[in-house]
C-alpha cells in the first residue's frame, strides 16, 4: 500500500491547535484503516510531542510516533493558514503526520529525513502550497520523498 494517497490529504486543514489538527489527520488514517485505535496512536503523537516540539523553520510541523496502533507506514499531509507546532518562527501552514507501526522505527526514521531534506528547499515547500488538488500533492511527495 502507498505511503500517501489522496485520502490522506488534507487541503484546507481548519484547527484552534496543533492537538486538534493532528486528530483531523489521524482520523483520516483511521478512515482508511491504518490505525486501529484513534486515541492510543493520538497519545502516541501527543507523548512524543512532550519530548519536544515538532514545528520546523519555514512553515512546517511534522507531528510524529511509533505506535503500537498503526498497521503501516504512513503519510498525511495537512495545509493549513496557520498553527503553531512550536517552531521560533512561527505557525506552520505544511503538516505531515508521520505514522509508523512500533516495530517499524528505521522505515519512520528514513521517511522522516527524506522529508526533513525536502522541506530546507523552498521549491518543495512552495509546490506544496500551490498544489490545485490531493492528487497532485500526492505526486509531489511521492516523486520527492518517497521516491528519492
Amino acid at each position: 500500500m502507498a505511503l500517501i494517497t489522496d485520502k490522506l490529504v488534507v487541503l484546507d486543514l481548519e484547527a484552534p491547535d496543533r492537538h486538534a489538527a493532528t486528530r483531523i489527520l489521524a482520523e483520516a488514517l483511521d478512515s482508511e484503516g491504518r490505525v486501529t485505535d484513534l486515541d492510543g496512536f493520538l497519545a502516541d503523537v501527543r507523548k512524543r510531542e512532550e519530548q519536544m516540539p515538532t514545528g520546523l523553520p519555514g512553515g512546517i510541523g511534522i507531528p510524529h510516533a511509533r505506535s503500537a496502533h498503526v498497521t503501516e507506514p504512513s503519510l498525511v499531509f495537512g495545509r493549513t493558514a496557520g498553527i503553531d507546532f512550536g517552531a521560533e518562527d512561527g505557525p506552520a501552514t505544511l503538516i505531515f503526520l508521520i505514522a509508523a507501526p512500533e516495530g517499524g522505527g528505521e522505515e519512520h526514521l528514513a521517511i522522516l529525513a527524506k522529508l526533513a531534506r525536502r522541506l530546507v528547499r523552498p521549491d518543495f515547500r512552495q509546490s506544496l502550497l500551490d498544489a490545485p488538488d490531493s492528487a497532485a500533492v500526492v505526486d509531489i511527495v511521492t516523486r520527492e520523498v518517497v521516491n528519492a
